[in-house]
């Protein structure tokens, strides 16, 4: 499945299941950047009751990413049955992903992390990945997906994951563009940050003094300035440089952001531009953070 175009099932259900020290964490966080919503270790008795409640509620959740393991202890021994009663529900579509790894790769994780294994009981990692095994067994007969994590790295794991479960066009990377104004403080959350204050400034010309970078009249103006024609250029060239680099690394995202005086006027415009430019390469999203603020 690569595009999960669903067009019998309105609701996409993932059970993230297997192996603890598998990767089930990394599994869940990368669901979570293609837009699922997520549950850790829901009781399975619940799961149908939530995925009801769901179905019902007016803003329900399309995809749904659920891990569910042998921490819940007796409860998992439901999970099957829970299983069996998802086939009744005809606007829901169930597959199972099964995380694994070799024996040697889980107890040196476990030592790694010094962490015990949860059927372990105080005992050898070794006895508690044993027992799993064999209450993971018909789970993992179940499952479509089967992935060994043995010798994957956590971005591995993300890109095989972002490459079976992204929808068409999808890549689970953004790339977030922020406009700011430097009198309210710098966003804290900025992978890069330009400051654009040198550039001509609507605020000084009547007529666009009370507008933004949103309309028209405003963008041309700070648009038509050669210094202003000439960072694009070289900005644009440091973008198709520098964000393949962040989504290499296996981020999920990066957020450039460009600040003026008031976040009004010079930063909102070339927001709006670069998040145009680029939304046809990658998911693409603008916010203006300042807009709101503005004070004479």
């Amino acid at each position: 499945m690569t595009e999960n175009e669903m067009p019998k099932h309105e609701m996409e259900l993932v059970i993230i299941t297997g192996m603890s020290g598998a990767g089930k964490t990394v599994a869940m966080q990368s669901f979570e950047d293609l837009g699922f919503y997520c549950i850790d270790n829901l009781p399975p008795e619940l799961l149908v009751t939530f995925l009801d409640l769901m179905m019902k509620s007016e803003n329900r959740m399309r995809r749904i990413a659920a891990v569910m393991d042998t921490r819940g202890g007796d409860l998992f021994d439901s999970l099957l049955g829970a299983l069996d009663g998802l086939l009744h529900m005809e606007d829901v579509s169930t597959q199972i992903l099964f995380l694994d790894a070799d024996d040697e790769t889980l107890v040196r994780r476990y030592k790694e992390t010094r962490r015990s294994h949860p059927l372990s009981e105080g005992g050898l990692p070794l006895e508690g990945i044993r027992k799993e095994r064999l209450l993971l067994s018909e789970m993992k007969g179940r499952a479509r997906s089967i992935y060994n994590t043995s010798t994957l790295k956590p971005r591995e794991l993300r890109e095989k994951i972002i490459a079976e479960f992204s929808k068409k066009g999808e890549t689970g990377f953004t790339v977030n563009f922020i406009s700011f104004g430097f009198k309210h403080g710098m966003p804290i959350d900025a992978d890069v940050v330009f400051d654009v204050r040198f550039l001509p400034n609507p605020f000084y010309i009547q007529e666009l003094k009370p507008k933004t970078g949103l309309q028209k009249e405003v963008s041309d103006y700070v648009l038509k300035w050669g210094d202003t024609q000439m960072l694009i250029e070289k900005l644009t060239d440091l973008f198709k440089f520098l964000i393949p680099q962040y989504k290499n690394e296996g981020k999920s995202q990066v957020v450039i952001a460009f600040g003026c005086t008031g976040g009004q006027h010079r930063s909102v415009t070339l927001a709006e531009y670069f998040g145009e430019r680029f939304k046809d390469e990658y998911r693409s999203i603008i916010t203006h953070r300042d807009i709101e603020k503005r004070k004479d």
